[in-house]
């Protein structure tokens, strides 16, 4: 493979390993890194070099076992496979590898810090988070805030729920670039800040950032997350008359989402129509999305039908078009939406609510009950179920996608994950203390009525992530105002 040449060296090996990851082929950087091994030319660069391609090439496991390996580790080992562990959505084994980093006393640098963050953000791992941030402060003199790291740390505050973090960060950066602007309008639009997020689309502008693409996503999301139809339609007709932006298929579907989330279907599914790019199947997803809202049926089946011949593989979509037949009871369409989900050997992606406590991550799956406290935890949940029922409370069964007993339906509905994750706030927390819940799903209608009664009964605040937005319940209202 290589000759015995006097100048070969460990850069020389190093880069073709990375050149053989980047081309595809692995067992070629293999044989490269075994041949070093035995001329004893390996360093922690080679080693480094086959952690990451590893990891990139999905192989992250393996990557983990040859970190698990390495004689000698730096600060580029530690945050490769920290990348590796986020870029393959293990977040939490990415935390779990900060950790160990740090009991093994590494001084984790900017890169690796900004890796960590983008975990704690998807977690909603708050306290991972603030210590992340506090260390940043304590090491001023070797970290500098740039731009990069500064919009990792407001984006991590923004979707652990802490607004107001995000917008101290964001307002204390002394170097901003577009994407920090981008990152805090995002932000905005996911706790439902329209009007803060347009004010600040045109701040970025009289600070002379020029919005791009991404920028009107992230304001057309504000749009769609509170209503604000005619402003989403005024900036998107001005992305090619004053900004020279062409509308790409992402802020189409954007402006679907919005028509669609007001009610206006018969708007949405013309822009659909009448689009110059051919629609993608998010873009169908958000009119679908729009006709479960609305209990447009018609419609619904219409364009379900069409997505799961598009996305045959994708159980989102039989369970939104499951729902959309089971708000309407047509059990037997429901029946058959999942018989074809058998057959065609699609699994469903179940519904997890995650909440960190004491810097250790919780989550929580419907039917699971492998956590140590989980008999406590549905003693909690049925207690503070039978007290939401003295107050009115009623199970909303319309989203339960069996024709079975309504009693049945009830109990289906009262273990949801967002609700376990809740109960098991309250048994970890101090009275009066908010609880913040991360879910991967969208909330449904049932949680949502629940979690706004519990609120009001138990004097909390509550922070609720879902893949759409964020909600925050307090007194027995959601920052939603029932809009999501």
């Amino acid at each position: 493979m290589l000759d015995d040449e006097d100048d070969d060296d460990a850069v020389c090996w190093n880069a073709m390993i990375d050149g053989y990851f980047r081309c595809g082929d692995v067992g070629s950087a293999e044989e490269v890194f075994d041949e070093m091994g035995e001329r004893g030319r390996r360093n922690v660069g080679s080693w480094n070099a086959m952690v990451s391609g590893l990891a990139r090439r999905g192989k992250i496991e393996d990557a983990r076992n040859l970190f698990d390996e390495m004689p000698d580790r730096d600060e580029i080992s530690w945050s490769v496979v920290i990348d590796g562990y986020i870029k393959s959505g293990f977040y939490k084994e990415a935390l779990e590898v900060f950790n160990t980093m740090q009991s093994e006393r590494i001084r984790p640098g900017k890169f690796v810090l900004t890796s960590v963050l983008a975990a704690c953000a998807h977690l909603g791992a708050l306290d991972h988070g603030r210590w992340v941030h506090a260390y940043v402060r304590r090491k001023k003199k070797s970290i500098v805030m740039d731009a990069v790291l500064g919009t990792a740390l407001l984006d991590m505050y923004a979707k652990c729920g802490r607004l107001d973090m995000a917008w101290e960060v964001f307002e204390s950066m002394k170097e901003k670039e577009v994407f920090s602007w981008n990152a805090m309008i995002k932000g905005l639009a996911m706790h439902g800040r329209a009007d803060d997020a347009v004010e600040l689309f045109f701040e970025m502008q009289r600070r002379k950032f020029r919005p791009n693409g991404i920028t009107f996503i992230g304001v057309l999301n504000a749009c769609a997350h509170s209503g604000a139809v005619e402003q989403a339609l005024k900036l998107f007709n001005s992305m090619e008359n004053v900004y020279n932006i062409e509308p790409e298929v992402e802020h189409y579907g954007c402006l679907v989402d919005c028509l669609g989330r007001s009610g206006r279907l018969e708007e949405a599914e013309e822009l659909v129509n009448s689009m110059p790019i051919e629609p993608n199947p998010a873009v169908y997803g958000s009119l679908l999305g729009a006709c479960r809202i609305h209990g447009n049926a018609e419609l619904g089946e219409r364009i379900g039908r069409l997505l799961l011949e598009l996305e045959p593989n994708n159980s989102g979509r039989y369970a939104l078009l499951s729902n959309i037949y089971a708000k309407a009871e047509r059990w037997d369409d429901v029946a058959e939406v999942r018989k074809l989900m058998k057959e065609r050997g699609v699994k469903t992606n179940p519904g997890s609510s995650m909440i960190e406590l004491g810097g250790c991550v919780h989550e929580f799956k419907m039917g699971e009950g492998c956590h140590p406290k989980m008999k406590e935890i549905y003693s909690t949940l049925k207690v503070m179920i039978e007290r939401l029922e003295m107050e009115g409370y009623v199970p909303n069964t319309s989203q339960v996608l069996f024709n079975i007993e309504e009693e049945e339906k009830e109990t289906a509905l009262q273990y949801h994950s967002e609700k376990l994750a809740i109960a098991f706030g309250f048994i970890s927390t101090k009275p009066g203390e908010t609880i913040r819940v991360v879910k991967n799903l969208r909330v449904c209608d049932d949680c949502h009525s629940a979690i706004k009664l519990i609120s009001r009964v138990y004097g909390r605040e509550i922070a609720l992530r879902d893949r759409v937005r964020y909600h925050h319940f307090r007194d027995g209202t959601c920052s939603c105002k029932d809009f999501w």
